[in-house]
């Protein structure tokens, strides 16, 4: 997610609406004070409380739990709470966390108008996140207004099904097919398990934080979680309520399983329906979402009564309010009010090992995974391409790594920007290479009509290497790092992806001239990292590491063809540790 580090100020024109903000909130609180047909009212603790010039906090509040938040404002309001003398209005307002850090941080773009005064986010994982980044006036200490656990939720009948079918949701499921041993799903478990986008709901944090305690680290577990982080973001959505409507679609998945928190299924289940969705809970144990409330205005009046409001928020009253609206009490201990036969009345087991560290290193590797992609993809046809490959029952190196090609383009999300260039040396006169689809966005088309999508899967089928053309694999990198270079993006993690059978033929730059040049262009504030996939055994592994290292990327060598999942996946996990990595053994 863009996260800004710099605070901006305001300007004459934010002042202005500021003020015209403040005003309207004034006249509610006359037009509260009117209707009480009293302007002088006596709080429990601060005495005289005066409608004249209330104190007014604006809160924001995460969209599943905002209703039970305004519902606490309005008996806070009518309790006529005092700071100075003066009575507080507390307005709450539904806001995407993701924008509430954005505007803490003093983010430019994304951001709310106004700062908010109090913050409920879905996760304390978001308050912590604010803090890093260097969020002023987020004071210490938080409020927890209530808690869910995550469910996997699906259909009654899909339950029933998985039931007989003795499977039981675990949180393996969230992985790809081929990461947990096969190619497909069975047929008694989801063929989908969708996630919460991680950056904007603090269910995804959560579901990144058990993948990644599930696998561990390392660089198999590295893998793994890119797998994840690219399947989830293929399915993901920004919001509870469009994952639960997913389910009840029958038009492309068949056995549709989402992670979401339990009070959304209670507020969906509030629709009647034939076939109402159903909370799982995971074999592993689950984590619980807590709703925390902070203190975040820089105002001392305003602090003082989004204070007094974060006291309310302990109040049995409050605790019955967010019962009565589907959630757990704040220590999990009391379960929502009428849950229904579909939602677990028990209190779930939650997964121990999943620390609030666990939760900030895991949103912490999202956020350098999850990025789209700018990425230059140079796919050698010379001669040496035309070689058969061991263990692969005839197939040429090209056939091979076009395969990989083709399966690496599936994990790659409608975000991403794409080009592709054929080398080999006397291809085209003049240039060590041939574009054949300029980089640009993976689902518009670079002319015409058909889509760069599609053009470079028809590449990955039609490409054939030519059997009497010498390689000019270190020309073509030159160019390559250098087209990419002129095209960096800032909000994307910039690549050259280099498909080869690892020779040269010394009819350009040398190796020691392409690393002289690459060391002297390279700029770590503008990173472009090489990543090579080389095909063969018989290739010059530290030349070409050599190469890759210049720009902090990587090589990945497969033998067999069975390994092009596990090359693909290794190269993207490279990510996690970009532009720092250590140099690949």
């Amino acid at each position: 997610m863009p996260l800004g580090r710099h605070r901006a100020a305001l300007d004459s024109a934010g002042r202005r609406r500021q003020a015209r903000v403040r005003v309207v909130l004034a006249v509610l609180a006359l037009l509260v004070a009117a209707a009480s047909c009293v302007a002088i009212v006596y709080n429990r603790a601060s005495g005289p409380c005066s409608t004249r010039e209330p104190v007014l906090v604006a809160v924001a509040a995460a969209v599943d739990v905002a209703p039970a938040v305004m519902e606490a404002a309005a008996g806070f309001n009518r309790s006529r709470a005092a700071v100075d003398g003066r009575c507080v209005l507390v307005q709450v307002a539904e806001e995407p966390p993701a924008t509430v850090l954005r505007t803490l941080i003093g983010d430019r773009a994304g951001v709310l108008q106004e700062r908010p005064d109090g913050w409920v986010a879905d996760s304390s994982a978001w308050i912590r996140l604010a803090r890093k980044q260097g969020a002023r006036d987020v004071a210490d200490g938080e409020v927890v207004l209530a808690t869910s656990p995550l469910v996997f939720a699906t259909r009654r009948s899909l339950a029933k099904r998985f039931t007989d079918g003795r499977t039981e949701m675990n949180w393996r499921m969230v992985f790809p097919a081929t990461i947990r041993g096969r190619v497909a799903p069975t047929d008694d478990e989801p063929d989908v398990v969708r996630v919460p986008d991680p950056s904007l709901a603090g269910a995804g944090i959560a579901t990144v934080a058990a993948a990644r305690d599930i696998v561990g680290t390392g660089p198999e577990a590295d893998k793994s979680l890119t797998a994840f982080v690219r399947w989830a973001q293929a399915g993901s959505a920004p919001d509870y309520r469009t994952m639960l409507a997913a389910v009840d679609d029958r038009s492309f998945w068949n056995r549709p399983v989402v992670i979401v928190p339990e009070q959304s299924v209670w507020e969906h289940n509030r629709r009647p329906a034939q076939d109402p969705v159903v909370a799982l809970h995971p074999r592993e144990g689950t984590i619980n979402l807590d709703y925390p409330y902070v203190v975040t205005a820089a105002d001392p009046a305003e602090a003082a009564g989004s204070r007094a409001f974060a006291d309310w928020l302990r109040s049995a009253g409050v605790r019955d309010i967010v019962r009565r609206t589907g959630f757990r009490s704040a220590d999990g201990s009391l379960p929502p009010f009428e849950p229904g036969p579909d939602i677990p009345t028990d209190r779930p087991r939650t997964r121990p090992s999943i620390s609030p560290l666990v939760i900030d290193e895991a949103l912490e590797a999202w956020s350098r995974l999850a990025p789209p992609t700018n990425m230059l993809v140079l796919a050698d046809s010379s001669k040496h391409m035309a070689e058969k490959i061991k263990g692969g029952q005839g197939a040429t190196r090209s056939t091979v790594a076009l395969q990989a090609a083709r399966t690496g383009l599936q994990l790659f999300s409608a975000s991403t920007n794409v080009g592709f260039w054929e080398f080999a040396h006397g291809l085209a006169p003049g240039r060590p290479y041939v574009e054949r689809v300029r980089l640009g966005p993976i689902n518009e088309p670079p002319s015409g009509q058909i889509v760069r999508r599609s053009l470079l899967d028809e590449l990955t089928r039609t490409l054939k290497p030519h059997p009497k053309l010498p390689s000019s694999l270190y020309d073509a990198i030159l160019s390559g790092f250098r087209a990419v270079s002129d095209d960096y993006d800032k909000d994307r993690n910039n690549t050259l992806v280099v498909i080869t059978a690892g020779r040269d033929d010394g009819k350009g730059v040398s190796r020691q001239e392409l690393l002289d040049r690459l060391r002297r262009e390279w700029d770590p504030d503008r990173p472009v990292q090489i990543v090579m996939i080389a095909f063969g055994d018989d290739l010059d592994r530290d030349g070409l590491g050599q190469v890759t290292a210049a720009t902090n990327g990587s090589l990945h060598v497969a033998q067999q063809p069975g390994e092009i999942i596990d090359v693909f996946l290794a190269a993207l996990a490279r990510r996690l540790c970009h532009p720092t990595c250590p140099t690949p053994s």
